[in-house]
């Protein structure tokens, strides 16, 4: 619960509308960053584990499509990923997964960012989760590249990268969205 609300606070930190007086997206994702973290607790209570769950979802490849990229390197969760979960832990992680996919699905990219960062600072060590975590801040990224935010587009992109630095697929979407940046420029 303190890694979600470190992340919390450095986010709305960050887009508080005090310290970006009149710039309504900054004011808009911290609403969203404030949304997110609400959700967030009402998952994680502080004293208490979620609810264990019989059966584990599995990562959809139609989430990797929506987002525009593919896992190319890694085969399965359980093969490739070294941690090693207790079911309480694992329903934490997929339900969180649910919930990115619908924020990343509605373009609401600073709670998926929120969101992601609680779950990487709780499960450090979790390919999967480092992953979507480089996802997030790639599809981010793409948003402000499209808003015209270039410099908060380059650091987000660069996250990504260095996030999840043998994905392939991720490499070839954020030179795309490099070169885009460049044409802006």
């Amino acid at each position: 619960m303190a890694e979600i609300k470190t992340s919390y606070r450095r986010l709305a930190r960050q887009y508080h509308p005090d310290i970006n007086p009149g710039d309504k997206q900054a004011r808009e994702k911290f609403i969203e960053i404030t949304e997110a973290y609400k959700f967030l607790l009402s998952v994680v209570p502080p004293e208490e584990k979620p609810k264990a769950s019989s059966s584990e979802p599995k990562v959809s490849e139609e989430f990797w499509q929506k987002t525009r990229v593919k896992v190319t390197h890694r085969q399965s969760a359980k093969s490739t990923n070294p941690v090693q979960l207790s079911e309480a832990e694992q329903q934490l992680k997929w339900s969180s997964y649910e919930q990115l996919q619908l924020l990343l699905k509605s373009r609401k990219f600073a709670m998926a960012v929120t969101l992601v960062e609680g779950l990487a600072q709780r499960f450090p060590q979790d390919l999967e989760v480092r992953q979507w975590q480089a996802i997030a801040y790639s599809g981010w990224g793409r948003q402000l590249v499209t808003e015209g935010q270039v410099d908060k587009a380059r650091i987000y992109l660069k996250k990504a990268l260095r996030t999840d630095p043998h994905n392939r697929a991720l490499w070839s979407e954020v030179e795309r969205d490099f070169r885009r940046i460049e044409q802006i420029m």
